[in-house]
């Protein structure tokens, strides 16, 4: 190993690379030109790292990842769009992200404390927010969005261009293809929303009785004959949450949602 960037001889890097001083890089893998690479962080063997890829600091890369290849859009002509990923991701054996496309911001973006369990992939333009558990086999199509705090159960699909909101609960094996707003949990086939994910209000420092106001809404809009959008949209229905600033932000994000929501579970 080369003491100073702790990288194995069979590795292949490229001389125009950027990496920290303390990076470590295992046998076989191959880190592409215009890849920057910050301190702290841990390469496997076999892992492969192109495009304009830039990660932050303290991330694990474990075997046969493959970071910043070309997105699966056959509109993608070779532009020079990127990967950009944070600190202390966890992304385990054989995950995929790909680089974004002209047809968004140019960038697929990860966020920071993140864990991707084993053949993870994160297509073209996702954005995933912090502190995210995502279990194994999972799918993300091109142009979702996954706010902070979510975690998702092995084998779904997620998508493209659906939402995944702030601390929502996706059970194993959903395939989802509408909006999950915030603290909302949903699984099936097609996904269904099931409740609130009251254990993450609670693990986020949420009050009891604003908890309680956020099941209370939950269940008010699920009795309701109007679509979530509708009931929302009807002051008369929503004034007496005004404070509760968990439930402003799921008023918000159903008034935003372009694909919809799913139905509620029978």
């Amino acid at each position: 190993m080369n003491e100073k960037n702790l990288i194995h001889p069979t590795a292949i890097i490229h001389p125009g690379a950027e990496l920290a001083e303390d990076v470590s890089i295992g046998p076989y893998s191959l880190i592409g030109e215009n890849v920057k690479i910050g301190s702290g962080t841990v390469i496997a063997s076999h892992v492969s790292i192109e495009g304009h890829t830039s990660i932050g600091k303290n991330n694990q890369f474990f075997h046969f990842c493959s970071i910043g290849a070309p997105p699966q859009d056959l509109s993608y002509k070779g532009e020079d769009t990127e990967v950009v990923i944070g600190d202390n991701n966890v992304f385990r054996e054989y995950n995929s992200v790909h680089r974004g496309t002209l047809k968004e911001n140019r960038i697929t973006k990860i966020g920071s404390s993140n864990l991707f369990m084993a053949y993870v992939h994160i297509g073209h333009d996702v954005v995933v927010g912090d502190k995210c558990i995502v279990a194994n086999s999972c799918n993300f199509a091109g142009h979702v969005k996954v706010d902070s705090g979510v975690i998702m159960g092995g084998a779904c699909n997620v998508s493209q261009f659906v939402s995944l909101g702030r601390n929502c609960y996706i059970g194993g094996a959903s395939a989802v293809d509408k909006d999950i707003p915030d603290f909302c949990t949903a699984y099936g086939n097609r996904i269904r929303l099931k409740g609130i994910n009251i254990i993450g209000l609670r693990r986020s420092g949420v009050s009891k009785q604003d908890v309680t106001e956020v099941v209370d809404f939950y269940r008010v809009m699920e009795a309701s004959a109007l679509s979530p959008r509708a009931f929302v949209g009807h002051e008369e229905m929503i004034k007496e949450y005004a404070d509760n600033t968990i439930i402003q932000g799921m008023i918000k994000f159903i008034k935003r949602s372009e694909v919809g929501l799913p139905p509620f579970m029978s």
